[in-house]
C-alpha cells in the first residue's frame, strides 16, 4: 500500500530520479514533471498528497506555481533551490511553502522531512486533543483541517494552521517565537525568528480583511498572543 502520492517538479533529470528512487524506496508513489507549465493543472487533476517543487523551472517558475496552488489547495509544499540567500527562502515561505531545502541536499533528509510533514497533516496532531476551536470570530475544525473567519473559509498552509491552533489553544497568553517554532516544527529543525514573523504576517493578511480587526497581537521583544 502506498504511503502517499508525491509530485516532484524538478527540471534536472538526475535530481528528479534521485528523489524518485529514495521516495519509492520509502513506499511513496511518485510522479515527476520536468518543467512548470503543466504543474498546476496536474496538481488539480491528480490531487497529490505532497509537492516537491524546484524554484527555477522552465515554463513557469516554482514561486508562481506555489502562489497559484495556494489559491485552491492546502497541499504541503517543499521547495528546492540552488539559491541560499535568506530572502529567497522567506519569499517561498511567505507565499505558502511549508519547507525549504537548498541544493545540494541529502535525499534521506528530504524523505525524512516529507514523512514528518505528512504525518502531522494526516494525524492532525493537536496539543490538548480538541476537535474544534473557536475564538473571536475564528473557528478551526481540526479533523477537517478547516478554518473559518465569521462565515468565510480561510485557506491556510499546514504551518499556518498549526501556528493559529497553538495561539487559539492559549487565548490571551503570550507565546514566544521559540514556543511557536516548536509548535510549527515538531521535528526540531532550525528556523529563524523571521520565519515565524513571516507566518504571522501571512495569517494576518488572510484573517484580518474578513474580521476587520487585529487578531494576533505582537508583544515587542517577547512574541505573539491572540488579542
Amino acid at each position: 500500500m502506498s504511503a502517499g502520492h508525491i509530485l516532484v517538479v524538478e527540471d534536472e533529470p538526475k535530481i528528479a530520479q534521485l528523489l524518485l528512487d529514495y521516495l519509492e524506496r520509502d513506499d511513496y508513489s511518485v510522479s515527476v514533471l520536468h518543467e512548470g507549465s503543466d504543474a498546476v493543472d496536474t496538481i488539480r487533476a491528480a490531487e497529490p498528497d505532497f509537492l516537491i517543487l524546484d524554484l527555477m523551472l522552465p515554463g513557469k517558475d516554482g514561486l508562481s506555481i506555489c502562489r497559484e496552488v495556494r489559491q485552491f489547495s492546502n497541499l504541503p509544499i517543499m521547495m528546492l533551490t540552488a539559491k541560499v540567500d535568506e530572502i529567497d527562502r522567506l519569499i517561498g515561505l511567505e507565499i505558502g511553502a511549508d519547507d525549504y531545502v537548498c541544493k545540494p541536499f541529502s535525499p534521506r533528509e528530504v524523505v525524512s522531512r516529507v514523512r514528518t510533514i505528512l504525518r502531522r497533516v494526516q494525524q492532525a496532531p493537536f496539543i490538548r486533543g480538541e476537535s474544534k476551536l473557536s475564538y473571536a470570530g475564528v473557528s478551526l475544525d481540526v479533523e477537517r483541517f478547516e478554518c473559518m473567519a465569521i462565515d468565510t473559509r480561510i485557506d491556510l498552509t499546514p504551518v499556518e494552521f498549526r501556528l493559529l491552533q497553538g495561539l487559539m489553544e492559549r487565548p490571551g497568553r503570550v507565546l514566544s517565537r521559540d514556543q511557536l517554532m516548536n509548535l510549527c516544527y515538531a521535528d526540531e529543525r532550525v528556523v529563524s525568528d523571521r520565519t515565524i514573523d513571516t507566518h504571522v504576517k501571512n495569517l494576518r493578511k488572510k484573517l484580518e480583511p474578513t474580521l476587520h480587526r487585529v487578531l494576533i497581537q505582537s508583544i515587542y521583544g517577547v512574541g505573539y498572543k491572540l488579542d
